[in-house]
């Protein structure tokens, strides 16, 4: 469990900080998720949210570019879809969801409804050209982290109706809906971490080929490798969460630093 810890306190201080920035003047997290000041110095930008403004006609500032610049630079070489299980205040909410439905056993009456992943590119490109029409960030408008974010912040009203959609959509409907389906923001950075060098690794000569780790990876299909070789998760889809190496009684799941020689050679 120390991964989920670790998932959680990363979530709850940064959460944290933003919230004593604003309620006590403790300005070493100042803003929110889509634009920060990070000791009254440092600029942090969502770099979707800064695409959505360029396409909107936006003027892009200087330090709103360079914010975007740091976070797209960490993300796109070390962290890829971490912002996902370590960063958004979503996932504590589907990650809710995931629990009780596993508790409660919903997932063998659930309504089966087959949905592409791919949705959640149609989502992004949607995004960006209702941005670019409407002359708005149209995503940031209605996104559930923005809008969970101010709630939580600012206090919730509207913001924990949108909570409860997203709950029940994951719980009821279709498991890791949200994210793993819909969300643009976690099509963005899995585009831009599709070569990130913190990977999980299988080795299959550990592997008793249980599938647990499948069982609990919101996205399976990156641990195509399981059950047939040693290989290291190549797909941006992949959040870091580390579910998979929790779960796994064999050690055959590891987090490594991703080797672009060795995968040359072979």
């Amino acid at each position: 469990m120390r991964y989920l810890i670790s998932r959680r306190v990363t979530q709850i201080v940064i959460m944290g900080l933003y919230i004593v920035a604003h309620l006590y003047g403790i300005k070493m997290l100042e803003g929110n998720l889509s634009s920060s000041i990070a000791f009254k110095t440092i600029p942090l930008s969502d770099p979707f949210a800064v695409l959505q403004m360029f396409f909107a006609g936006s003027i892009i500032t200087m330090d709103i570019f360079i914010g975007a610049l740091i976070i797209t630079i960490f993300y796109g070489l070390v962290g890829g879809r971490m912002f996902c299980s370590w960063v958004c205040p979503v996932n504590i909410v589907t990650d809710a969801a995931n629990l009780l439905r596993r508790k409660l056993g919903i997932s063998a009456i659930q309504k089966r409804i087959y949905m592409s992943r791919n949705i959640r590119y149609w989502v992004l490109g949607l995004s960006l050209v209702l941005s670019f029409l409407m002359g708005l960030t149209a995503f940031e408008l209605i996104s559930p982290i923005s809008i969970l974010h101010r709630g939580l912040i600012f206090g919730m009203g509207f913001g924990f109706s949108v909570v409860l959609i997203i709950f029940f959509f994951d719980l009821l409907v279709h498991e890791n809906g949200w994210c793993g389906y819909v969300c643009p923001l976690g099509a963005f950075y899995s585009i831009v971490g599709k070569y990130s060098l913190v990977r999980v690794t299988h080795d299959a000569q550990k592997c008793t080929e249980c599938m647990m780790c499948k069982e609990v990876c919101p996205e399976k299909e990156v641990l195509f490798m399981v059950g047939k070789s040693s290989q290291t998760v190549k797909m941006g889809a992949c959040t870091n969460c580390a579910r998979c190496i929790e779960v796994c009684g064999d050690d055959a799941l590891n987090f490594s630093i991703r080797s672009y020689i060795n995968q040359n050679r072979s």
